[in-house]
This record gives structure tokens, C-alpha cells and sequence, in this order.
């Protein structure tokens, strides 16, 4: 790299200022998107059983994830690399395309509408005010609630878990190549995040891929292929009867899951970098904006909601201090339009290890809440066990929601509950008694 382009660089990022330097920072996007490119085939992977052409999902990944990174990187200047978030794709296809029966073009205008929602909150504080108000218990069951979701469809797509009319569930043919394989795939991604390894879960996946396909177990396709027609999920919104009571729901837990998924990880990443001033992110307005002005442009180009992603910490961790990171990791993911092929031969038993894996990393926020306080571990819990097993992650936020605000008025600790609370849970109390779930 030319030293005018070094210069350029360090002058336009704030590198030297930073206590970082160029070298370091490509290092850490490069890092980072190790890390994170596993999105780039499991996201078309879930949204292809939506319905969705896996081509055009895979270009829409790529694009929307580049846009959201080099937005986060040349406007707020920060580390944080995004994508389409795992959790809220999965709600996406699982609840409200094959739960509810809503077309999948009227759920990405759903998406749309959810960005735009945000754009305007993040333009008035009020994204920031929601947050504080809303007490930890219930922020960090949310999180462990959608890892328990993802594990149960893990679960259900490797085959090692099947339904059962007598027992509602059950455990499937373990003696089945693929089922093997799956829990292989699992066991070789948590050791090679144990031992550090840069892009384990990407590895994983393509590993157990390319002993499936040696086996004759999957049709391998190749590796480069011209770019995908973007043509079947570009622009494909559909607002008809978007503003029903149960699509506002929808439209309210994309919100809602991305309000502290994303912000819950640009607080995070940023004080892994050190980052924060007296706990708090400054620039913080650009880094909303950067975020929720992604998930608009990434619901007009095909995919669900994009969020900013806790792996961008493996970046921060080998020195990432500055935008140019989450550059890095834009142009790495515009590069990745020429691997469509690749993406597409990747089996469903080997992606399903990278969601029970991603599964185990959302339960960690479960050790936050405090379990010893009945009345805040009560509404964790329900908020918890409802997302895998009602099957709805909307539910799961709603019974939480609702549980708080009853079982805080029963134990006499109403003072405890902030007027945000009460007004979401009644919301969603209206909604299940009175328009049905």
C-alpha cells in the first residue's frame, strides 16, 4: 500500500489517533469477516425455505451486508461490521412466512417499514430512551429466548430432532449419516472456537460439506460462478394489508428484536475497544442511523433485518479501533458475490451446527439477569421458554412482557415497572385476548 494511501487513510479514519494503524485495522476486518461469513450461506439457506430464491438472497446478503459496513465504517467510524441478523431470519421464514401464512414479499415490506420506524427514533433519541427503560431481565431473556429458537430449528433441519404425535418432539435416527455428521459439525466448530481458530464457524460449514460431498452424501456444485440475478427478490415489497393488527405485531418484533440485538452489540463491541467515554458511545447517533437505515436498503434488495454482529469483537480483540475495519469487512463481502456456487452446495445438516453454535453464544446474556430475584426471574423464564416452545419469538417476547407487569403488581413492586413496560404489555395483552395469537 502506497504511502499517499496510508496517509489518506490514517488521516480520514483517525487511525494513528485511534492507537491503531492501517496494517492492524485491514487485520481486523479481515478477522472479522472470518468470523461472520458464515451469514453469507446460512441466511440464504433459511430464507430460501420462505420461499425465496437462494441466488437472489445470497447477492442480497452480500450487497446489504457491504452497504450496512461501509455506512458503520465512513460515517460513525466504528469497528462494528453488520449483516442480516440471525434470530430475525429465522423469524422471518419460521413465524411469520410459514407460521402465519403471510407471503414472504409482504414480510420484507414488514422489514421495511420496521427500518424506517428506526431511522426516525434514531433521529429523535427515542431508540436510546426505549432501551434504558426497559429492565435487564427482560433484555437479556430475549437474547437467550431467540438462541433457544435457533437451537430447536438446528435441531429440526440436521434431523436430530423430529416430531412426535405421542410426545410432541423426539430424538430422530441417530444412525443416519447426516444426523452424524451434524453433531460432528457442532463438536468441530466449539473446538475450533476454543482454541482461537479465525473463521471456525465458516470452517465447520465447509468442512462438513466437503466430507459430504467426497462420501456422495451432497451434490457439489463449484466454487466461482458468475453473480446471481437480483432480479427475483429486488424491490418485491408487498404493503397489502400491512397494517393489520397481526402484521403490526410483526412489524413490532422485528423492531423490538433488533432495538437491543443491535444496540446491545455496538455498546459491547465498543467498550471491547475501548471505545466508550464515561460509558458512553459517542457518535452514537451516526452508528444508529448507520444500522437502521441498512435494514431499509436491505429489505428493498431481498433479505430480513440487518443488525450489527457480536463478531465484530474478534476484530476489536486483534486491534480494530476505526471504521477502515468495517470497510474491510464491505469490500471482503462484495468479493463474495463470485462464490455463489459454493454457497449453494452447502447442505442444511451443515449449516445447522452454525445455528446451534450461535444458539450457545445468544444463552450467554442468560447469566445477566438475577436469578435470584424471583420477580425479575419469573418473566426471564417465561420469556425464555416460550420462543422454542410456543414456536414464536413475537410470543415469547409478549408472554415476557405481560408476566412482568402482573407479577410485579402482584408482589406489591409496581414502582419497580417504567410507564415503557406498561404500555408494551398491555399492547401485547390487547393483542393475544382480543385478536387472538
Amino acid at each position: 500500500m502506497s504511502l499517499a494511501v496510508t496517509s489518506f487513510l490514517d488521516h480520514f479514519f483517525k487511525i494513528k489517533e485511534s492507537g491503531s494503524s492501517v496494517r492492524t485495522e485491514v487485520l481486523a476486518g479481515l478477522t472479522t469477516f472470518l468470523a461472520m461469513s458464515y451469514i453469507l450461506v446460512v441466511n440464504p439457506t433459511i430464507l430460501q425455505d420462505a420461499g425465496m430464491d437462494f441466488g437472489a438472497v445470497f447477492v442480497a446478503t452480500c450487497i446489504s451486508s457491504a452497504f450496512a459496513c461501509m455506512m458503520m465504517g465512513l460515517i460513525a467510524n466504528y469497528p462494528i461490521a453488520l449483516a442480516p441478523g440471525m434470530g430475525l431470519n429465522a423469524y422471518f421464514t419460521y413465524a411469520v412466512v410459514k407460521g402465519m401464512g403471510i407471503p414472504w414479499q409482504v414480510a420484507l415490506g414488514a422489514v421495511f417499514v420496521s427500518g424506517i420506524i428506526f431511522i426516525i427514533l434514531s433521529l429523535f433519541k427515542v431508540r436510546e430512551a426505549i432501551v434504558n427503560s426497559l429492565p435487564n431481565s427482560l433484555k437479556y431473556s430475549i437474547g437467550g429466548g431467540i438462541g433457544l429458537f435457533l437451537a430447536l430449528v438446528a435441531l429440526k433441519s440436521a434431523g436430530i430432532v423430529v416430531s412426535n404425535p405421542a410426545t410432541l418432539v423426539s430424538l430422530g435416527d441417530i444412525h443416519s449419516p447426516k444426523v452424524l455428521l451434524a453433531i460432528v459439525g457442532f463438536c468441530l466448530i466449539v473446538a475450533l472456537e476454543h482454541f482461537r481458530v479465525r473463521g471456525g464457524i465458516i470452517i465447520g460449514i465447509l468442512l462438513i460439506t466437503a466430507i459430504a460431498s467426497v462420501t456422495g452424501l451432497n451434490q457439489f456444485q463449484h466454487v466461482f460462478a458468475p453473480v446471481p440475478s437480483l432480479a427475483p427478490t429486488f424491490l418485491q415489497l408487498d404493503f397489502h394489508d400491512l397494517f393489520t393488527m397481526s402484521l403490526v405485531s410483526v412489524i413490532f418484533v422485528f423492531f423490538f428484536v433488533d432495538l437491543f440485538d443491535s444496540t446491545g452489540v455496538l455498546i459491547g463491541v465498543a467498550g471491547r475497544a475501548g471505545l466508550l467515554v464515561d460509558g458512553k458511545l459517542p457518535r452514537v447517533k451516526k452508528a444508529l442511523l448507520a444500522d437502521s437505515t441498512a435494514i431499509v436498503v436491505g429489505a428493498g434488495l431481498g433479505t430480513s433485518s440487518t443488525t450489527a454482529y457480536v463478531e465484530s469483537a474478534a476484530g476489536a480483540a486483534v486491534g480494530g479501533r476505526t471504521g477502515l475495519t468495517a470497510v474491510v469487512v464491505g469490500v471482503l463481502m462484495l468479493a463474495s458475490l463470485w462464490f455463489s456456487k459454493l454457497a449453494a452446495s452447502v447442505p442444511e445438516y451443515a449449516t445447522a451446527p452454525a445455528l446451534l453454535y450461535v444458539g450457545v453464544l445468544m444463552m450467554r446474556s442468560m447469566t445477566e439477569i438475577d436469578w435470584k430475584d424471583v420477580t425479575e426471574a419469573a418473566p426471564a423464564f417465561f420469556t425464555l421458554i416460550f420462543m422454542p416452545f410456543a414456536y414464536s419469538i413475537a410470543d415469547g417476547i409478549a408472554m415476557g412482557f405481560i408476566s412482568y407487569a402482573l407479577i410485579k403488581l402482584f408482589c406489591g413492586k409496581v414502582k419497580e415497572v417504567s410507564y415503557m413496560v406498561w404500555i408494551i404489555a398491555l399492547l401485547w395483552a390487547f393483542k393475544l385476548l382480543w385478536l387472538g395469537a
